[in-house]
């Protein structure tokens, strides 16, 4: 699977881009969001991305941030959210906007979002209320539960060496620790906070 591009920005359009990799230009579908951030023609960027297949598509989806990609995976995991709607969320909310709207179950907020309907929006809401507490906090609270000194915090810091940035490896290490436990040792720490950070 196709889990990051870098190369220049060749062309784009309002919900897509052409990344040329080396000769290759892919086309990759983004957010408004994604597409802002990519810049202007000729320059080099990266994207994250996912590859979606379906029995008549094959589409490559791409993504400013891992964040980003993570929602839109929680979003296409919803019933009736397929790629193009969970873009158009993405387009008309941040991250961070989003985040608040699932966990305090502000469907009205998510409905802003070009072809979500009220009944869509709160079913986004209801299936994604857990999983967004969870991803909030990270971005905010979550750092006072990674004490300095402690085996959380030397993973989040063996992850960012390894080249993931902080919010990236905080959330992932908070997992790590949600699936393993308080007492997990460093080792067990880094290996799953790998995973989770990578997928």
């Amino acid at each position: 699977m196709i889990a990051r591009l870098s190369g220049l920005l060749d062309d784009f359009g309002p919900d897509w881009a052409v990344i040329d990799v080396n000769g290759v230009g892919y086309l990759v579908h983004c957010s408004a969001k994604t597409l802002d951030a990519l810049g202007t023609r000729g320059d080099r960027v990266t994207v994250h991305t996912e590859l979606q297949v379906s029995e008549n598509d094959m589409r490559l989806v791409g993504f400013a941030s891992g964040e980003e990609r993570a929602w839109f995976r929680l979003l296409t995991a919803v019933q009736g959210v397929g790629s193009k709607m969970a873009l158009a969320v993405l387009s008309a909310l941040s991250i961070e906007d989003l985040q608040r709207a699932c966990a305090a179950g502000d469907a009205a907020m998510i409905a802003r979002a070009q072809g979500v309907g009220p009944k869509l929006a709160g079913r986004i809401v209801n299936e994604l209320k857990d999983k967004a507490g969870g991803l909030a906090t990270v971005a905010g609270v979550a750092m006072a539960a990674v004490p300095a000194g402690s085996a959380s915090a030397d993973a989040v810091s063996a992850l960012q060496n390894l080249g993931f940035k902080p919010n990236v490896a905080t959330l992932a290490v908070a997992r790590a620790i949600e699936e393993l436990g308080e007492g997990a040792a460093l080792n067990d720490l880094i290996r799953v906070g790998l995973k989770r950070a990578a997928g």
